[in-house]
């Protein structure tokens, strides 16, 4: 998969684009990763990306000219799509980035800064995501987690492709407690259930916790497990009628 991030500050993403499962991940070819910085797109002797709003208002905005420049002289994959990172957007969650891996080769990836974006860059992109109900600086924290998400989920990245079907939220559900060893650390003891060696046992403790877990810690997505649960029951019940 290819992404293309549009940034004014290509210098931030460096680290995280070249260590761990990431940094691997580029190494082997399985993502590439292409920086463009909208300034290098501008025509005037200052180099200005931002300007005030029409009408008034606090802050800047990032200009369109820039934008729609830098994302125009990149390659088009047959399978694009063009991402504006904003508050206003998609909370990024695990459907969302397995839908993206799915469906498209390239992500164009758009990071908004100062108080956003002409609003007619809307025109150019295909969807908005936000990494939560909060503000940040800009988009480019945002834009490193739906990266890091994407590409764990490539084929050749995390060696085990089992490990990412049992995380949290790929059933629904978070994940349950896990332990390594010692078995007992300054008095807190692992589970006696999780050292029987009973795999049945293990595997229902591990269920019962994530239900548990999820009721306490998240009961919104508990509340939509139980009728993702309820609705596939339904289904299974008209089919044998």
């Amino acid at each position: 998969m290819r992404f293309d991030i549009v940034t004014l500050f290509p210098d931030c993403f460096t680290s995280v684009l070249s260590s761990g499962l990431l940094g691997k991940a580029l190494a082997k070819q399985i993502a590439q990763v292409h920086l463009v910085n909208p300034r290098d797109f501008t025509t005037d002797k200052h180099r200005k990306v931002d300007d005030e709003p029409y009408g008034g208002g606090v802050g800047m905005l990032m200009k369109p000219e820039p934008i729609f420049t830098a994302v125009e002289s990149l390659p088009t994959l047959p399978r694009r799509e063009i991402i504006l990172m904003s508050p206003q957007g998609q909370t990024i969650n695990q459907p969302l980035l397995r839908e993206l891996v799915t469906n498209y080769d390239q992500l164009v990836v758009i990071c908004g800064h100062y108080e956003g974006v002409d609003e007619r860059v809307l025109n150019l992109v295909t969807r908005e995501v936000s990494l939560g109900d909060f503000i940040l600086t800009g988009g480019e924290i945002p834009a490193m987690a739906l990266i890091n998400g994407v590409v764990r989920l490539i084929p050749g990245t995390v060696a085990k492709q089992e490990s990412l079907t049992a995380e949290s939220f790929e059933e629904g559900l978070l994940d349950y407690p896990q332990y390594t060893r010692p078995a007992n650390f300054r008095g807190w003891k692992v589970p006696d259930v999780l050292l029987s060696g009973n795999h049945a046992a293990i595997a229902r403790w591990r269920y019962e916790q994530q239900i548990q877990r999820t009721g306490d810690r998240r009961p919104d997505l508990l509340e939509k497990w139980e009728e993702g649960q309820e609705a596939g029951g339904r289904g299974q019940g008209d089919e044998g009628e």
